[in-house]
């Protein structure tokens, strides 16, 4: 069993390298996870970050519909805040 990490973006590259990975590496039983990765807030609004964090849910959602028309196909989600360079933030 492999784990296949694909980048969740409202942006179609990132629809068109989910289904290319669906297409070239996906096989029995391995586990497709949705990552999206919402900006760190300087502001540190509970209520911008909620909503940010469920922006990356829903969109991810939309990305597990793709997986869903591949018969057998495990998916995880995850949503977490980062910066700019990739870092994830540390816990508040």
């Amino acid at each position: 069993m492999e784990k296949i990490v694909v980048v969740v973006e409202e942006v179609e590259v990132a629809i068109t390298a989910l289904k290319w990975a669906l297409h070239n590496i996906l096989r029995c039983g391995d586990v497709v996870t949705l990552l999206h990765v919402y900006p760190t807030q300087r502001s540190k609004s509970k209520k911008k970050l909620r909503r940010l964090r469920l922006k990356g849910f829903q969109l991810a959602l939309s990305f597990r519909e793709i997986c869903n028309a591949f018969p057998n196909t495990k998916t995880e989600i995850v949503v977490t805040e980062g910066d700019e360079k990739g870092g994830e933030s540390p816990p508040s």
